[in-house]
């Protein structure tokens, strides 16, 4: 989810925390509860600042090792142990709890994106990405908004926010229900589908569709129940001539190729006498674009001139950045 979602999740949390006798009854414990929530949903992303490095290191390791098992049972202790210098009167173990419950529903949320998290390492490193979610999704934000205005004019937080996450279950079990029917619908249209990516968008009613057979790929739109197709191309597996070969070697490229499970790519030789190797990511078309690429430009003896991953919606702006970076 994105970052505002994850500071109301964490302020619900605190919210729904004031259910614990030994919370309610102390406003220290409150508060220290509450800033445990708030960090504790907001840890895992920490990686974040990776973005400072560049954009490769960024795609490889976010969501990663910080989402990871080991993560999950760190972070509490990191988060509860770190508070405790900040309220050495609370109680540990209560924040520990807290610490715990909020940085597992932060990685939880985070793999019904179609984005995903490595959530499964170190026992495997692929990416659990369950495409049911929206990275923002308005219902989430909204009835968690409406908690925390509730909170504030004086209602108790507690069977408030309460009601709010059995009421956010139910929506999980009806969102998981309708991409469920999204996919059947597309299984009837190419049943010998080895692969269908499913991306979320912000509507209801609207999901991104990416359908793989053994000899194309389908991009298509799932709105109100019906499917309509844009684009498709033939599915070709990624070459091991010495142009991509070299291609491959470049960490932008091999990031994105580490993150995207679906994608065409395209080989173009320049008028220099150089190479331009490009990868699309195909979930994520928008307005006719296909902003989540690699590309990496060669000279002819095959050296790396320059390359850029990352998310651009002009060619204008994509050739900028990789002027820059030349």
């Amino acid at each position: 989810m994105d970052t505002t979602t994850h500071i109301v999740m964490g302020v619900g949390l605190g919210g729904l925390a004031s259910l614990d006798p030994s919370v309610a009854a102390s406003p220290y414990m409150q508060t220290a509860v509450l800033t445990a929530t708030l960090v504790g949903s907001n840890a895992p992303d920490f990686d974040t600042i990776l973005k400072l490095r560049n954009n490769a290191v960024y795609i490889r390791h976010h969501r990663g090792v910080t989402h990871s098992l080991p993560a999950v049972l760190t972070w509490p202790f990191l988060v509860s142990g770190a508070l405790m210098l900040f309220f050495p009167n609370a109680v540990w173990l209560t924040l520990l709890l807290w610490s715990f419950i909020s940085v597992v529903l932060h990685v939880f949320v985070d793999i019904f994106n179609a984005y995903g998290t490595q959530a499964l390492r170190p026992i495997s490193n692929r990416w659990v990405a369950l495409g049911i979610i929206n990275i923002f999704d308005p219902v989430i934000f909204l009835t968690h908004a409406v908690g925390i205005i509730l909170w504030v004019v004086g209602v108790p937080p507690g069977p408030t926010f309460l009601a709010v996450y059995l009421g956010l279950i139910f929506y999980y079990v009806w969102r998981i229900h309708e991409k469920r029917k999204v996919v059947q619908a597309a299984r009837s249209i190419h049943p010998t589908a080895s692969h269908i990516f499913v991306s979320p968008t912000i509507r209801w009613n609207k999901w991104h569709l990416v359908i793989r057979t053994p000899e194309m790929l389908y991009v298509a739109q799932s709105k109100d129940k019906e499917i309509h197709f844009f684009e498709s191309y033939t599915f070709d597996p990624i070459p091991t001539d010495p142009i991509m070969l070299a291609a491959r070697e470049d960490k932008n490229l091999s990031a994105f190729l580490s993150f995207s499970p679906t994608y065409r790519w395209e080989i173009e030789a320049n008028t220099d006498g150089g190479y331009e190797v490009r990868f699309i990511d195909l979930r994520y078309r928008s307005k006719g674009h296909y902003p989540f690429v690699a590309i990496v430009q060669m000279n002819e003896s095959l050296k790396i001139l320059s390359s850029y991953t990352g998310w651009v919606y002009s060619e204008e702006t994509l050739q900028k950045k990789l002027k820059v970076l030349t």
